[in-house]
């Protein structure tokens, strides 16, 4: 493919961590490939349909963005209300350590198996592929997240090893997971500790996330301009909150997390290991009912009328794919219109895309559009 690296707008902070943003470019979208361009556009049916979410063109004061200035001033804006809520992350580790533990050599590739420190004071253990090719300079990389890193490595579930199936495909490639919490079924991760976590911990896997960046960035092998994220699932919301948070992800691929809140079971954002945290014991898991109440931070964000469009408004420009199934059907183009309001004060057009299946599960369809996605954005 052809496509240039994704620049970040000359917008705010970073989640926790300024740093220097590039200028907004001038329109520089080239034209889709016939595969992914149909994915780009919403259907008839909802095409200019913002539903009942507030939009994020508008400042906390109803004051309206016109042009890119003002959108650097909501984003802003935006950020800072969410890291209020969320709790801010520790400092991040941008000068990792990474130690080799395990190396094989597989068809077009090494897979190592690595560990470094994911928060200041515990180490994990993922596995990173590396290209042979060497002579095309520094390459394209994503990171994969999910329950394990052994998943998406591809010694788990087929059609969810996307680490190894982007291997494959000539990317640097990082997966991580949070193995522990999953086998203690506390899923999450909590920071400083899971009785007294200060940050939500959905909020907290992207600050796992943004440490793991700085893991591929400083790798000879990756470009650091070009870093994708992705995971299904749980490893969706964990890419979604990871990428919105963290401006040096290039672009992401959510596949089937619930991209807004829902009372599906699956789009169940109340659980305390995602943004309905409180000390133990638990709430019984499940729905919310009279009996069984949501708590923590999650009954407050529906009582003033958040939700998650103003998050994926964060992407802007830079491109999202989300991956849809039975969690993600079509009407959510309701919720991915105020982004696409959003790319068009910036001039930026075909950054929001989402494509759908029936199931929950990932398929071959569903996948070869994923990697294609990340193909045309961040390959040179």
């Amino acid at each position: 493919m052809t496509s240039r690296p994704i620049l970040l707008p000359a917008c705010s902070a970073l989640f926790l961590g300024l740093f220097p943003a590039a200028p907004l470019p001038a329109e520089d979208s080239e034209a889709l490939p016939p595969d992914l361009a149909p994915y780009f556009s919403p259907p008839a049916d909802f095409a200019d349909d913002f539903g009942d979410y507030r939009s994020p063109l508008l400042f906390a004061d109803g004051s309206e963005v016109r042009t890119p200035e003002d959108w650097a001033r909501r984003r802003a804006e935006i950020l800072a209300e969410w890291t209020g809520l969320l709790g801010e992350w520790p400092p991040l580790i941008t000068e990792p350590v990474v130690e080799t533990l395990e190396s094989e050599k597989m068809e077009n590739f090494t897979r190592r198996r690595v560990r470094f420190l994911w928060t200041p004071k515990e180490e994990t253990t993922a596995y990173l592929f590396v290209p042979d090719i060497a002579s095309e300079g520094p390459r394209p990389a994503v990171l994969t997240v999910y329950y394990e890193p052994e998943t998406a490595a591809g010694m788990g579930r087929e059609e969810r090893d996307f680490a190894y199936q982007l291997a494959r495909r000539g990317f640097v490639t990082l997966s991580i997971g949070t193995a522990a919490t999953t086998e203690a079924k506390e899923y999450s991760h909590y920071w400083p500790s899971v009785q007294n976590a200060e940050v939500q911990p959905l909020a907290m896997l992207g600050c796992l996330a943004a440490n793991s960046w700085h893991v591929l960035a400083s790798l000879p092998e990756v470009d650091p301009a070009r870093i994708g994220v992705t995971g299904h699932s749980y490893g969706g919301k964990w890419s979604l909150f990871a990428s919105c948070l963290f401006e040096k992800f290039a672009c992401a691929a959510w596949s089937d997390p619930g991209i807004v809140f829902d009372t599906r079971p699956s789009v169940n954002y109340w659980e305390p290991w995602y943004l309905g945290y409180h000390p133990k014991p638990w709430r019984a898991r499940g729905v919310p009912t009279e009996e069984n109440p949501a708590r923590g931070l999650y009954p407050e964000l529906l009582a003033a009328g958040r939700d998650l469009h103003e998050l994926h408004a964060l992407m802007a420009p830079r491109p999202f794919l989300v991956s849809g199934g039975s969690e993600d059907p079509p009407h959510r183009w309701q919720a991915l219109n105020h982004s696409i309001a959003v790319n068009r004060i910036l001039g930026a057009e075909n950054r929001v895309a989402m494509h759908n299946r029936p199931e929950h599960s990932p398929n071959p369809e569903s996948n070869e559009i994923l990697y294609r996605f990340f193909e045309h954005f961040l390959k040179p």
